[in-house]
């Protein structure tokens, strides 16, 4: 045999069949294959259903009532499930009950093409003996009414099956003896919370122990012409379907063909999910939760039915990552789930309804911001951090949000029109929360700052001003702090601004003489926010500690600071204390160092009683009040050799040092 060639096929003498372990495929079947028990539930009704479909599709012209009833009974330990469907004969029974992965529902489907039978792998009802020691099945089929049979079970290996009564109609009852540990769901309460959410979407009534009301009598917008308001009806499916968040507001997710394009009232048609290629026939309704969210806090909750069963009741990766206030129901006969039915395949139809559920959330807040002014804002109010990143992502929803979405500051939350328009025409943003002398130069701007400080604030912020070709001045950066500290009318002599550094500045402080308002206020001591927040994210615990989202933009963000210069101390040359503090440097006042050594002071105490400060000056504040009192003391011992330079140095200091 030439190298690389295939085998040659084994003689047929030698062939030999591989040995299963019937018992111990089927424990791993039932007990693995799906992950919780409540499955089974499912599983069965959903046999149940395509049972009637069964029967619809072989005896159209028959008297068939549809009717799905489930019963507990916690004496006995038992759940039934019982169907006015097709029923079994008993070839039947051995040929798709008794054999595994041998599906009637997916043979007949592939014959008809009829896409309201669910089942697909022929291995439901294993799901049985994950929570049942015993399982029996009394089943009369419509082509032999008049005989009845009964396949029972323990453990699914090794079954029998007897005839007995007709029953009084065709159809199937599958009864469950529960297992120990599952005894719970033989708790009609429970049945009807559990059926509530797997059969909303069935099309046959599913019922509950005697109720008259079936599980599944909820009204679903998109499958039926409901009369009045259609929105009204999408808010009352959503507040029934949402259990925990109430809805703000509702919007549909409709089929979408391959190529076609959003519908955004935005028109930009650029963003990211801009039209769905390769279509999707997903149709249901999604809404804007009521649920605290911040930043990359995600509350996305996303059911997904297939052919009107349960499929996903956690798909929230088909929603975006930045939609963490999105929840929703869709349905789709398209996507193909995996083996236990529980999850779905990342296939192209799976990335077509990615694409096309990210379209449906940016035309519903289109519409939403059009048509309903007030859920609007109570959207804008409650949501508005995550939308800021939000818009951020995709650029039509930037265009939707700019001038609406509020940002953090330093008054409340304000636009970023409402800031532009404060600042008379620049955004200013604090990249820290303030503090010290910081805070009490903003207040004296009596401008609000936005807190760059938040998540997305800072980005949002850049992206708009370069859309509406403003300043944005970025308080706490080197860049952003020129907006404010003027350069001085005439440069520090080289000695005095060393003199200064050293009898002012700590380590990884920059001395920077400058000018600004208030003329008072001596100097301010500003943390390099870039520098602080650099160092954070550094840290080895900074993924444990900070959202990714936040992550990444802040990695953005620092990527251009080094961090050698953790604050700036700018010395106010148009204070008139600091021009005596000068004068009597130059003089060679020896009391030059005792009032610098009370600045030095002050600069330390009002970082210390800062809260929103970092202590980025490193000062030893009990040394600073000791400075302090010694200041004092070593001035007022120098009055009477006349020194009169030193009093009028402490004259000059602002009432607020």
């Amino acid at each position: 045999m030439s190298e690389g060639a295939p085998p040659e096929p084994a003689p047929a003498e030698d062939l030999r069949t591989t040995e299963v372990d019937l018992g111990g495929l089927v424990n791993v079947l039932a007990t693995h294959l799906y992950s919780t028990p409540l499955v089974a539930l499912r599983e069965l009704v959903q046999n149940a259903h395509d049972s009637h479909t069964r029967r619809l599709l072989e005896d159209p012209d028959g008297d068939h009532r549809p009717l799905i009833r489930v019963r507990g009974d916690a004496t006995r330990r038992t759940v039934s499930i019982e169907d006015t469907g097709a029923g079994l004969t008993e070839p039947e029974i051995h040929s798709y009950l008794a054999t595994v992965g041998t599906g009637y529902t997916r043979m007949l489907r592939d014959l008809t093409g009829n896409q309201e039978l669910i089942g697909a792998f022929g291995l439901g009802f294993l799901s049985a003996f994950s929570v049942a020691d015993e399982v029996a099945v009394t089943t009369t089929s419509h082509r032999e009414p008049h005989l009845g049979h009964r396949y029972r079970s323990r453990g699914g290996e090794q079954y029998q099956v007897d005839p007995v009564a007709a029953r009084p109609r065709p159809g199937t009852v599958v009864e469950l003896t529960l297992k120990a540990e599952h005894a719970h769901l033989a708790d009609e309460d429970a049945l009807r919370d559990v059926l509530g959410r797997y059969c909303v979407l069935l099309p046959i009534p599913v019922y509950v122990g005697d109720d008259e009301q079936p599980v599944n009598n909820v009204e679903v917008p998109w499958r039926h012409s409901v009369p009045g308001d259609q929105h009204a009806a999408r808010m009352r499916f959503a507040t029934a379907f949402g259990r925990r968040f109430e809805p703000l507001t509702a919007f549909p997710v409709h089929p979408a063909e391959s190529g076609t394009e959003s519908g955004t009232g935005g028109g930009t048609g650029g963003g990211a999910g801009g039209g769905a290629e390769g279509g999707t026939d997903a149709i249901g309704l999604l809404w804007v939760q009521d649920g605290g969210t911040y930043g990359s806090s995600d509350n996305r909750d996303l059911a997904v039915y297939l052919r009107g069963m349960l499929l996903a009741e956690d798909a929230r990766d088909l929603l975006p990552s930045w939609a963490g206030f999105i929840g929703g129901v869709v349905e789709s006969s398209r996507l193909t789930p995996t083996a236990s039915r529980e999850d779905l395949q990342r296939d192209d139809h799976y990335r077509a309804l990615q694409r096309a559920l990210t379209d449906a959330i940016v035309d519903g807040l289109y519409e939403t911001a059009r048509l309903r002014p007030a859920a609007w804002r109570r959207i804008l109010t409650r949501h508005g951090q995550d939308l800021l990143g939000a818009a951020l992502c995709d650029e039509r929803l930037f265009t939707l949000l700019a001038d609406d979405v509020p940002v953090p500051t330093s008054q409340g939350d304000l636009t970023a029109g409402a800031l532009r328009a404060a600042g008379g025409g620049a955004v200013h943003v604090a990249l820290g929360s303030g503090g010290g002398f910081e805070e009490m130069l903003y207040r004296a701007m009596r401008v609000p700052i936005a807190r760059g400080d938040r998540y997305a604030v800072l980005p949002f912020l850049r992206r708009y001003a370069q859309l509406r070709g403003c300043r944005l001045v970025e308080l706490g950066s080197e860049h952003g702090d020129r907006e404010l500290f003027r350069d001085p009318e005439r440069p520090l002599p080289a000695g005095e601004a060393a003199w200064l550094a050293g009898a002012l500045a700590d380590e990884g402080e920059q001395l920077v003489p400058a000018r600004f308002d208030p003329p008072g206020l001596p100097l301010v001591l500003v943390p390099d926010r870039e520098a602080e927040l650099k160092a954070r994210i550094e840290d080895d615990q900074a993924d444990a500690r900070i959202p990714s989202a936040a992550l990444r933009l802040a990695r953005a963000f620092t990527a251009r600071t080094d961090g050698e210069v953790r604050a700036r101390l700018y010395l106010n040359l148009s204070c008139p204390a600091v021009l005596d503090l000068l004068a009597a440097y130059r003089a060679g006042h020896t009391g030059s160092a005792t009032a610098a050594g009370l600045l030095r002071s002050l600069k330390v105490i009002m970082a210390a009683a800062s809260a929103g400060s970092t202590g980025a000056s490193g000062g030893d504040l009990t040394a600073a009040l000791s400075g302090v009192g010694t200041a004092v003391s070593a001035l007022t011992a120098a009055v009477p050799a006349g020194l009169s330079a030193v009093p009028d140095t402490l004259d000059a200091l602002p009432d607020e040092a």
